[in-house]
């Protein structure tokens, strides 16, 4: 865990297994799952305030493409926290992503519901899939998609990120576990020592329902993959 959380963007298995001396790779390999599962903390808060949500497509032979409806990808919901007195200058909070099967109104509503607080304000494009937000009790505003900046900002350090620390070398079926890693990574990219982030490692690790190996080589499915599923935090 501590060296994990020592790598500023990220660990892979061949440096894990180098590192602790292991003989197998896929060991080092279901290790490195197991703790990005862990890295979703059990309970945590949803986001609040002014939320701007986009979806973005992972995958493929051109992974900068956008446009719904994209063939072999797979589409990634994005929710960030909108602070404009942010002190990084961005104005960026706290951010979700999960992958979700399509861009429908039932997936991308329950994205919603699921991560981000009744009465928050939603800012979201002009997609239809987002109509029904003012009655589950958002307040709801449509700005273009060049307006979303924050959110499409979130899904290209997303995307640098994975191609450059994993070398895009990120199967759709993992996705969810890279997703998580990421999020406990940006959530926590103003913490001044790698120490705090070592502690809640631990700390989420211990209150983390186990996930057996099998479910790892097969990916986390969609409907079983939420807060729902997971222990709530003993404090």
């Amino acid at each position: 865990m501590w060296h994990i959380t020592s790598q500023k963007y990220g660990a892979n298995a061949i440096g894990l297994q180098r590192i602790l001396g292991l003989g197998s790779y896929h060991t080092a390999w279901k290790w490195l799952h197991r703790l990005r599962r862990a890295m979703v903390r059990p309970g945590r808060g949803a986001l609040n305030g002014t939320v701007e949500v986009d979806e973005t497509y992972i995958g493929g032979k051109h992974s900068g493409k956008r446009g719904r409806g994209s063939e072999n990808k797979a589409l990634v919901g994005i929710a960030v926290e909108d602070k404009a007195q942010g002190e990084d200058g961005r104005g960026i909070g706290r951010i979700r992503l999960k992958r979700i099967p399509d861009a429908s109104s039932g997936s991308l509503v329950d994205f919603i519901c699921t991560h981000v607080s009744p009465g928050a304000l939603i800012r979201t494009d002009g997609w239809s899939g987002y109509k029904t937000l003012n009655e589950e009790g958002y307040k709801h505003i449509i700005v273009g998609p060049k307006d979303l900046n924050i959110a499409h900002l979130v899904a290209s350090l997303l995307k640098r990120w994975l191609l450059g620390t994993y070398q895009g070398a990120v199967k759709p079926v993992q996705l969810d576990y890279y997703l998580d890693e990421y999020t406990f990574r940006f959530n926590r990219r103003k913490s001044a020592t790698r120490g705090k982030l070592f502690y809640r490692l631990v700390q989420q690790a211990v209150i983390t329902k186990p996930i057996l190996g099998r479910q790892i080589i097969g990916g986390n499915s969609l409907p079983e993959y939420s807060s729902s599923k997971i222990y709530d935090p003993p404090f």
